[in-house]
């Protein structure tokens, strides 16, 4: 056998090298579309009018969660009643610095900061460390989604800690897992928030009828206030302090001293250590406050807390001491039993009411979680409607809401009392914070570069004030603190099974992929006759041409006279701007008829459609305008001339990979695209596209009378089992757990609002 010589190559190494370099001609990344739309979205300023109008509106949906603890911190932290006054000053003392601290310093002027583009919580933060790294475990991030101007990256110096940091969280799946455990937990727990907080909040408010009423039995107080739930649910889809510290005592005002927390656990012990638990809830709602914050702008927030709610909660819970110091026997309804009588049902009414629209904050930012959960593949798809034309993050989710509301129902009918459902609460809450903590340390030294002493204060601050209220929740978990603890291990078991198929699902799509020189080897006619009509290919990859069209064309004698490859590709950031949505690019030459769109979204839209073909259109237009006259009819993208049946044989003969009953798990390339190893001779020859004499008008006219003679949605409808010798645990999560979610969750679809009539689903079974 010849030997080939140092320097020298092969016909098969050259035709192989070929087709390479024509395959990255063709099917680049959209870098140049992307960049050409960037900074064409600018936010509009607030005038000062409007950010105090705003500031105004926020103090209901923001802060009524923590406006409506004054109802039941005091009962939660004495409930088995009050031995010493002295004992009333040292807990209004630790609720004082726990509002300072907690909500005020940290979350307000701190961790509110850390929003992406307005939007709060865990999964915000978690958004901001994929931007800034390779943190995601669906590698399908690309330059261009870098160019929109909500995106927002910063660079790390080499050889700085922050560098150093990352490179280590980037080079192990394990450690990406790990984080995005962390956070799924967080965001499990103040999903567990919006049941709880309702719950707590009309259970204590309504529980004030029995002052006035003292024969009214609990079951009486229970029932009513499951009806003011199922009211604050139904209507989802639309949207005295002062006087009792200088009537009562105003030595409580002594309270602001430091002094009075260190003797409050000095005296009571491990007694006055568990009652941090109760202490706790005055700082609830801290959460729901950031996950809300895409519903106003965050200046309005900050002086809306700062000038009126913080003074307002110290009045109230001094209020509510002033009045315990006289009268201790009546911890269990402070609120209620401080208020005069000839005020009593007015300040009832007030009361029921500010804890329907305190349970709203914490609803609203469920709803904003579980929409970012979406767009990170944690979450099955689900319906979100945008209550708001001026303000994006104000939304509904009815699927979520009618969940929510089952579960509070739920457990106040089960706990019957507020102390259990606030040991619940507490702990909840308590985890969310810690969670929030150790992203925000992250975030501080990987995107804001801070100095090491103020990460440092920020971390030692936090952990010590949150660590001391999370071991005092523990010591009530058999009291009620389980409860969240069921909800969250669910929630996440849902969260981690569906976020673990879509990355093998990804990796499926990855590896079976064709490549986009074959295609196009095919020839304009793709080997088929090309029938009037548009079909729209759906998609999960940017990239390269999906398996179910190889499946379609090798499989039926025709295809549409255009065919536009469609990528839904959702990113980590809240909203992407109108302007930088679509991406557009031409396949091939003119004659092929052949379009790939990047669709970047955040949310449901059901007029896609036609703003894919706007789009698609102005494409058409600008092309025409950019090229020379001289090449007006030719594409600036080479193709092959080859024998189209022949080639479609050829790609037929190679697809021997059983998509349907495939029993590896895939894993990504890191090429852009996956190429076949026997590549036919004949798709080796170059030549020119052929001129095509055509107007600019003729092909949107073209396109036009092909929109009119009928769309065609076809997209994947793969099925995901488990292997056959997968252990029961996996066989469970996938063939049942997956499966009924898979089932009951909205697809491409109904989220883009796609006629039942123009649907065609190619199926497929994937094994894992």
């Amino acid at each position: 056998m010849a030997e080939i010589g140092e320097g020298e190559e092969t016909i098969e190494g050259r035709n192989i090298g070929a087709m390479w370099d024509l395959e990255q001609k063709l099917d680049q990344p959209m870098d140049e579309e992307a960049h050409k739309l960037k900074n064409m979205h600018k936010e509009k300023g607030l005038s000062t009018l409007m950010l105090l109008r705003l500031a105004f509106q926020s103090l209901g949906i923001v802060y009524g969660d923590l406006g409506t603890s004054p109802l039941y911190v005091f009962y939660n932290t004495f409930p088995d009643g009050i031995d010493d006054t002295e004992d009333v000053i040292g807990a209004l003392s630790l609720i004082i610095y726990s509002l300072l601290l907690i909500p005020l310093i940290k979350y307000v002027f701190i961790v509110c900061k850390a929003n992406d583009n307005g939007q709060g919580g865990t999964l915000a933060i978690y958004s901001l460390l994929c931007r800034n790294g390779k943190l995601k475990l669906i590698p399908d991030e690309q330059r261009s989604d870098q160019e929109l101007t909500t995106y927002g990256r910063t660079f790390l110096p080499e050889g700085s800690m922050a560098a150093k940091t990352m490179s280590w969280l980037e080079k192990k799946d394990s450690r990406k897992r790990a984080l995005l455990i962390i956070v799924l937990v967080g965001t499990c727990m103040t999903i567990g928030d919006g049941i709880f907080t309702p719950a707590i909040s009309v259970l204590s408010a309504t529980g004030g009828i029995k002052v006035n009423n003292p024969q009214m039995s609990s079951d009486t107080v229970v029932i009513v206030a499951v009806l003011i739930l199922v009211g604050l649910f139904s209507m989802q889809q639309y949207g005295t302090g002062l006087y009792n510290i200088f009537i009562y005592d105003t030595s409580v005002l002594k309270a602001f001293s430091p002094t009075y927390v260190y003797m409050y656990f000095r005296r009571r012990g491990r007694d006055g250590w568990v009652s941090l638990g109760g202490i706790l809830l005055s700082i609830t709602g801290t959460e729901a406050l950031y996950d809300d914050i895409a519903y106003f702008p965050l200046l309005a927030i900050q002086l809306a807390f700062t000038f009126f709610v913080f003074p307002c909660l110290l009045l109230a819970y001094c209020g509510q001491a002033a009045y315990l110091v006289q009268n201790k026997d009546n911890y269990a309804n402070a609120f209620y039993e401080s208020i005069p009588d000839s005020i009593y049902w007015p300040m009832f009414i007030v009361a029921t009411g500010a804890a329907v629209v305190g349970s709203q904050a914490t609803i609203s930012g469920t709803y904003s979680i579980i929409k970012q959960a979406v767009a990170h593949g944690c979450f099955p798809q689900v319906k979100v409607v945008h209550t708001s034309k001026k303000f994006l993050g104000q939304i509904y989710s009815p699927d979520i809401n009618w969940i929510l509301m089952v579960g509070c129902i739920a457990v106040t009918a089960r706990f019957k009392n507020q102390n259990q459902i606030g040991n619940a609460y507490g702990t909840a809450v308590a985890v969310v914070m810690l969670v929030t903590t150790v992203l925000m340390v992250l975030l501080m030294l990987l995107v804001w570069r801070c100095h090491w002493l103020l990460i440092l204060v920020f971390t030692v601050l936090s952990l010590v004030v949150e660590g001391a209220y999370f071991s005092a929740v523990l010591l009530k978990v058999n009291q009620g603190g389980w409860l969240p603890l069921v909800i969250a291990a669910v929630l996440l078991a849902v969260m981690l099974v569906w976020n673990y198929v879509k990355i093998k699902r990804y990796e499926f799509q990855v590896h079976s992929k064709v490549s986009m020189s074959w295609i196009i080897s095919l020839g304009p006619s793709l080997g088929l006759v090309r029938v009037p009509g548009i079909g729209i290919v759906y998609s999960e990859l940017a990239s390269g041409v999906p398996h179910i069209f190889s499946h379609v064309i090798t499989n039926l004698p025709a295809i549409h006279s255009v065919v536009v490859f469609v990528c839904v590709k959702y990113l980590p950031v809240y909203t992407v701007p109108e302007e930088e949505r679509f991406l557009v690019k031409r396949i091939g030459s003119k004659t092929f008829r052949m379009f790939r769109c990047v669709a970047r979204s955040t949310q449901k839209d059901d007029n896609f459609e036609n703003k894919l073909f706007n789009n698609l259109f102005s494409f058409i237009q600008i092309e025409r305008m950019m090229e020379p006259v001289s090449n007006s009819s030719n594409s600036s993208s080479a193709s092959i001339c080859s024998q189209p049946h022949q080639s479609r044989e050829v790609l037929i003969n190679n697809n021997d990979m059983d998509m349907f009953s495939s029993m590896v798990d895939y894993t990504v390339s890191t090429m852009d695209t996956i190429i076949p190893l026997d590549i036919p001779s004949n798709a080796t020859s170059f030549c020119q596209d052929r001129a095509v004499d055509e107007e600019e008008t003729n092909e949107l006219e073209f396109l036009r009378n092909g929109r009119d003679l009928g769309v065609v949605h076809i997209q994947g409808n793969t099925v995901v089992k488990a292997r056959r010798n997968s252990s029961l645990p996996k066989k469970i999560a996938i063939n049942y757990v997956y499966a009924f979610l898979k089932k009951i969750c909205r697809g491409n679809n109904v989220i883009f609002n796609v006629p039942h009539e123009s649907l065609l689903n190619v199926g497929q079974v994937f094994y894992v």
